[in-house]
């Protein structure tokens, strides 16, 4: 190399990456420092240090995407369909043999708080005493909920079945006092009973009432730009990207990461999303995310740990048999949390043998197979408790560094979501449609679909829309999602 020595205006490019004396380039000539002979070796292939990098499919497994048009999304759920209160007030009055009981519904609120007495005179009741496990069967001689009765609205008037009075102080050897020490009670009618001969003109008519529930889109936007200069001046590099696409890129390839973090952040916003009730922020309502919802309207289970965690998840099978008891649920956990799930799990299979050691009969090792050779996987990716299935996977979301990951006290740690469908009344179709209990509405018309809204503008790249000298990529989207039945979905928090 030492007889190659081309000066300036000799050197003359390859097509091909041979070394040529017209294409060598000198450092020896007193313009360059002599140590830049010792070019460096480039890689043309990036390294994906963070693999995978998006955090979106959540939605995708266990929802749906459908258009709407509105700024707003309604739906209806039921309510319950047996009458039963909770923080009921006994009083016993009157001298023995004499004695009157009420029981007092703390009935009042407007809207969906309203609370209104509606037993009718001849209903029978159970009432128990939660403090105490005491319950008595009585029989509503008068209701403050008929027409014209002198008794305040929330005022019932019983006759218990086997004694006297509510306090138990009749001759009875045995009576039950559900007033002393009982000051929140709970009732529910179990049926009625009417003399004969009798009509039913103070039957009260109870008018089936649901619960109604609303979320609003927001705008979602992102672009990305680059001017026409450095879109002239090239370098490639190799590339595979998340969404499946690869090859030589530059400028583009950044374009390809923006458009990879929007679809990112259209679940995000799903997930994080808040509605606004207050501060300083103009011009701005927010949306009802998933985590809001549950936490309004559904189930948190605080610090879940394999110590304590059969009792605890024992507690939300109870839970669950009080809401929807819907049989198959989808547990997506951090790191943490689905490892306390295999030691929890893994504690109390005993090898999956009635009388090994550790066995605790109603927990099967896993849905698919039951095999006692998981156990030496000691990683659960399903099992039975009860009457229930559940299926266990990681969230990317709650393990990245990046968003709620390698944060000690992280806030979230895990989401119950119920498993199916349920049946809600598609207003625009006219008829019953059954719907994901998790899905995202987004803004569509016949001229605009905003689910995914793309285009180009500037002057650059293909776009010639003005004189701006770049392109610029634009990204929008316009949606909300519903989350229907949130009292059979679990939030587990630190």
């Amino acid at each position: 190399m030492a007889n190659v020595s081309p000066v300036f205006g000799t050197i003359i490019p390859s097509q091909q990456q041979q070394t040529l004396s017209s294409n060598y380039l000198n450092f020896t000539d007193g313009t360059s420092d002599f140590a830049q002979q010792y070019l460096p070796e480039i890689y043309e292939q990036e390294v994906e240090r963070y693999g995978n990098r998006t955090l979106s499919g959540f939605l995708r497994m266990v929802g749906a995407e459908m258009p709407m048009t509105s700024d707003q999304v309604v739906w209806s759920e039921q309510n319950r369909l047996h009458i039963a209160y909770n923080a009921v007030v006994a009083t016993v009055a009157g001298a023995v043999g004499a004695k009157v009981s009420t029981l007092t519904i703390p009935v009042g609120g407007s809207g969906a708080t309203l609370i209104q007495n509606v037993v009718s005179p001849g209903s029978t009741l159970v009432v128990m005493n939660p403090a105490t496990g005491a319950e008595l069967n009585c029989y509503v001689v008068a209701s403050g909920a008929t027409p014209g009765s002198a008794l305040a609205a929330g005022v019932l008037t019983v006759a218990p079945y086997t004694q006297e009075a509510l306090d138990g102080s009749g001759a009875g050897a045995a009576e039950v006092d559900l007033v002393t020490g009982g000051p929140a009670l709970k009732i529910f009618v179990y049926g009625s009973e009417y003399a004969k001969g009798t009509n039913d003109a103070n039957r009260i008519s109870v008018t089936p009432s649901f619960t109604q529930y609303s979320n609003s889109p927001i705008i979602i936007k992102d672009k990305y730009a680059i001017n026409g200069s450095d879109t002239a001046q090239i370098g490639w590099v190799e590339v595979s990207t998340e969404d499946g696409t690869g090859g030589f890129l530059w400028y583009l390839k950044a374009e390809s990461e923006t458009r990879l973090r929007f679809e990112d952040y259209l679940e995000m916003a799903m997930v994080e999303g808040e509605l606004k009730s207050g501060g300083s922020t103009a011009n701005v309502k927010g949306t009802e995310g998933l985590f809001a919802a549950i936490k309004s309207r559904g189930n948190v289970l605080v610090d879940f740990t394999a110590a304590t965690g059969l009792a605890q998840f024992d507690s939300i099978l109870k839970n669950l048999d009080t809401q929807g008891a819907i049989e198959e649920n989808m547990l997506f956990l951090n790191r943490e949390t689905s490892l306390d799930f295999d030691d929890m799990l893994a504690g109390i299979g005993g090898a999956g043998v009635p009388g090994g050691v550790g066995y605790a009969g109603g927990s099967s090792y896993g849905i698919f197979e039951n095999s006692s050779e998981m156990a030496l996987n000691l990683g659960f990716s399903g099992f039975r408790r009860g009457s229930y299935d559940f299926y266990k996977t990681d969230w990317k979301y709650l393990n990245d560094a990046s968003t709620r990951g390698g944060v000690a006290d992280a806030g979230i740690e895990g989401v119950l979501v119920p498993a199916g469908t349920s049946t809600v009344y598609d207003q625009i179709l006219g008829t019953n449609i059954r719907r994901p209990f998790l899905h995202t509405r987004y803004r569509a018309s016949q001229t605009d679909d905003r689910r995914m809204k793309n285009w180009i503008t500037g002057s650059v790249g293909g776009a010639y829309t003005s004189d701006l000298d770049a392109m610029e990529v634009h990204f929008l989207s316009e949606r909300c999602l519903v989350t229907q039945a949130a009292n059979n979905f679990v939030l587990f928090t630190d």
